[in-house]
């Protein structure tokens, strides 16, 4: 189990990047949302260990982070948001270079792994292009193969899904499925759709503080019966804007509202997304 417990973090110039964050994280897949600049990226940094807190602890399988680092990072797999790569060097030899440093000694261990992961991502075939002119959605695919060197029992991914066409979306949907059956993955991500099926647990995350926490169904479910559908131009007499999209060429708004907001206005079923923004303040739930 991974036990953030009341993690703030202040940077140099001031900003407040996370505020008395506390979670327990079980295995399985547990997806972070928030909008850009909310401290996801921050929090991420902190339990890889990559970044001291200011205040507060992260322990996971009772190791303290703080204290003992190097024993949290040989049971981690990490995906940053973004990740830069030697110009020239091939897909196979960049990855042999990672699983040195994660601590494989064994050159024929390494090959496997290699062959393993490359395939898993669907990049063998490609092993030996320069990762430097590889594509966003292959980049990001051997950002996740090195990511599970060494069979990792904690994984955190950042914005793994960046770059995916929907094809490399699914399958890779289908591979943190497996994952999360023996291991904490953490899914840190501005997509909802990316976590409401996925995850058996969701925190949404803004201006650095923990908003919402639950069950994705449990978290839409707590809107049932509040949430309207209707025409984006109608006057709203009360109940708050949640968001705004086009379907089927017509503008549409949702609200949230105990009664109906306007006569244009039907009940429809909750979801994860109206509880994100229902959970975000309003100007952050607008301007997404």
């Amino acid at each position: 189990m991974l036990e953030i417990g009341s993690v703030s973090h202040v940077y140099a110039d001031g900003t407040q990047a996370l505020d008395g964050v506390s979670l327990s994280i079980d295995k399985g897949l547990f997806g972070l949302l928030g909008p850009n600049g909310a401290g996801k990226s921050t929090l991420m940094r902190v339990v890889a260990t990559l970044q001291l807190p200011t205040t507060g602890t992260v322990t996971f399988a009772g190791i303290d982070a703080r204290a003992d680092p190097r024993r949290v990072r040989r049971r981690l797999g990490y995906l940053p948001q973004d990740f830069g790569v030697y110009p020239g060097v091939s897909a196979e030899a960049l990855f042999d270079q990672v699983a040195v440093l994660k601590g494989l000694a064994n050159r024929t261990e390494r090959q496997a792994a290699a062959e393993r992961l490359l395939k898993l991502v669907n990049l063998w075939e490609a092993r030996g292009r320069a990762v430097s002119s590889f594509s966003g959605g292959m980049r990001q695919r051997w950002g996740v193969a090195q990511a599970l060197i060494g069979d990792p029992d904690l994984l955190i991914l950042d914005e793994p899904t960046a770059g995916l066409d929907p094809a490399e979306r699914n399958r890779f949907h289908e591979l943190l499925f497996d994952l999360g059956e023996k291991a904490v993955v953490i899914v840190s991500t501005h997509s909802v759709e990316d976590v409401a099926d996925l995850c058996s647990g969701v925190a949404v995350l803004a201006g650095g503080r923990l908003l919402a926490e639950g069950a994705p169904a449990a978290l839409a479910k707590a809107l049932d019966g509040s949430v309207w559908q209707g025409p984006a131009a109608a006057a709203l007499p009360r109940g708050r804007l949640l968001s705004r999209r086009l379907i089927g060429g017509q503008r549409i708004a949702r609200v949230l509202a105990e009664d109906q907001p306007g006569s244009d206005f039907v009940s429809v079923p909750s979801t994860l997304e109206d509880a994100y923004f229902a959970a975000l303040p309003r100007a952050a739930a607008l301007s997404e």
